[in-house]
């Protein structure tokens, strides 16, 4: 007996619904299996991991605090990856985007109104646009693999924040810390809830995703964007430039992202560190996927893998697991949605070879 993949005549519309369903009960069994193999009883494990941390609204508010950022990106993404453009370096994009729109507080903390907060969130989305045009313009002029490129740029980026606060942009006043000067109050996003952490960036986040949404089923953009990603040559004879595609999804992806970024300092962080992303760029390709590159599913998936954030936290003090298991969940979640999303458009069938048959038939 062997098992192969049948391509189906059409893409299967139930299999496209229960995919992401499917996925999610398979990581939480194997996710039950690591805990057990670990020494911990599986229940408890999943009940801190995944039920704990909605019993309280100041957890409420976290889930949303860390699913503002991956909502902005992932919404993003759904443009590049529905046009059939790979933009992998969403981490990257979202630090320059935190750097340039920080460059106000920084530099010039002696100017302080009620503007300083709209250029930062202007020079932190133009940031990550120009950022994410490089693998763009790479693309259409040396037919680079925006993959490579836009995943190397990355590290380019992280160095930069590296530098920055270990160097020029250093608190003088941080007693040696590698960080920068703390943001003033009018750096700082505002909160939606008074004395909570949940921040403007949540309404953000929501808006764009409706945003998006709208463009994909009201516009000829969206149409052109449907029609490229799944016919090129199609495209071309519609008139419409795959070229000129992969600039407009790269700059929309790319300044999302660094919206995102410059949110991140003037919310939750309030200044520039080292380390401002536990891994929000690359996190947001799950939330992209397991939301069926839907903007409106993507919201739905940046809670659920925020969700993961806070149950890794709570599963490090109640448990004493390490922080990589947070990891290790979205990485089978990954795996998981991308192995289902075989059966969209293939079927299992079982194949008995011939001994087994005839094993079969003196039965």
């Amino acid at each position: 007996m062997r098992l192969e993949l049948q391509k189906r005549n059409a893409p299967s519309k139930r299999m496209a619904l229960l995919s992401p369903v499917m996925a999610i009960i398979l990581t939480l069994i194997t996710g039950a299996i690591m805990f057990k193999l670990l020494g911990f009883d599986a229940s408890k494990a999943l009940f801190v991991y995944f039920v704990e941390p909605l019993l309280d609204s100041w957890s409420l508010q976290e889930l949303v605090v860390k699913a503002s950022p991956l909502i902005l990106i992932a919404v993003g993404l759904t443009i590049c990856y529905r046009s059939n453009n790979w933009n992998i370096g969403a981490e990257g994009q979202f630090t320059i985007g935190a750097i340039c729109g920080s460059i106000l507080p920084i530099m010039f903390p002696e100017w302080q109104n009620y503007a300083v907060f709209p250029i930062m969130l202007a020079m932190g989305a133009l940031g990550g646009a120009l950022f994410a045009y490089i693998p763009a313009l790479l693309k259409n002029r040396f037919a680079t693999n925006e993959i490579l490129t836009s995943l190397m740029l990355t590290y380019v980026g992280l160095l930069l924040l590296d530098y920055l606060v270990r160097g020029p942009w250093k608190d003088p006043e941080g007693y040696n810390f590698p960080e920068s000067r703390l943001f003033h109050d009018y750096a700082l996003a505002p909160s939606i809830i008074e004395g909570g952490r949940m921040h403007i960036g949540a309404i953000f986040a929501l808006v764009a995703a409706i945003v998006v949404f709208i463009l994909f089923i009201r516009t000829l953009k969206g149409f052109e964007i449907k029609v490229i990603g799944e016919t090129p040559r199609a495209g071309n004879f519609a008139g419409f430039s795959q070229q000129k595609m992969t600039i407009f999804a790269f700059l929309v992806s790319g300044a999302l992202t660094g919206l995102a970024g410059i949110l991140e300092v003037s919310g939750p962080i309030g200044q520039l560190r080292p380390t401002i992303s536990p891994g929000y760029g690359f996190t947001a390709i799950i939330v992209a996927f397991l939301g069926r590159l839907n903007p409106i599913g993507a919201v739905f998936a940046g809670l659920l893998l925020a969700l993961s954030y806070l149950g890794g936290e709570a599963a490090q003090v109640d448990l004493g697991v390490s922080e990589k298991t947070a990891k290790a969940f979205q990485g089978i979640l990954l795996f998981y949605v991308l192995a289902c999303d075989t059966l969209i458009n293939y079927r299992i069938r079982v194949i008995w070879t011939k001994k087994n048959a005839q094993i079969k038939e003196a039965a």
